[in-house]
């Protein structure tokens, strides 16, 4: 009998030690967590974060495509086009998982290139009528449909943090 005390002690102890841990853990603030996007860079798929933009329309339809706040901080707006980077989202043509319902966004510059940055200019491509629309998937891409005259490209004033998450040869 008295073997058996100190092990019954022992494992009452582990218990007690394993019933606390899982209640510290149901009580802990849980962990921040943004939703990633999906992009391509280079014809490679790339994933995101929006964090604030400078317009408040768009801060509330990513907010709700998201289902996550972004937050409208109109001093972006204010940085210069020296330090911006540009994001690329279009108006129409292929159905798909891109903020106005078409395909994903083409990002350029990606981290570790000169031109990196977070803050991202926002141009809108529209297809132009009888033109087929078909998947873009990079700059170049982008750079060759507008020079055959099958796309416009319009740039605005709407700045985005976008910090990339993942893209070709690294990630967070």
């Amino acid at each position: 009998m008295s073997t058996r005390l100190p092990i019954l002690a022992s494992i009452g102890a582990v218990v007690i030690i394993l019933a606390v841990g899982v209640i510290a853990a149901l009580n802990a603030p849980s962990a921040a967590s943004v939703p990633p996007g999906r992009a391509y860079l280079d014809g490679q798929e790339i994933y995101f974060i929006h964090t604030e933009v400078s317009d408040a329309d768009v801060a509330k339809a990513l907010t709700g495509m998201m289902n996550s706040p972004v937050i409208h901080v109109p001093a972006l707006a204010q940085v210069p086009s020296t330090v911006l980077a540009d994001v690329y989202v279009f108006k129409n043509g292929i159905k798909g998982m891109g903020p106005l319902g078409f395909q994903p966004d083409v990002f350029d510059n990606p981290p570790g290139t000169s031109g990196y940055s977070p803050l991202r200019r926002l141009v809108l491509i529209t297809w132009k009528d009888g033109v087929t629309a078909r998947e873009l998937k990079s700059l170049a891409d982008i750079r060759s449909a507008e020079s055959r005259g099958e796309i416009t490209l319009e740039q605005t004033k709407v700045v985005i943090n976008m910090p990339f998450v993942t893209w070709p040869g690294g990630k967070r």
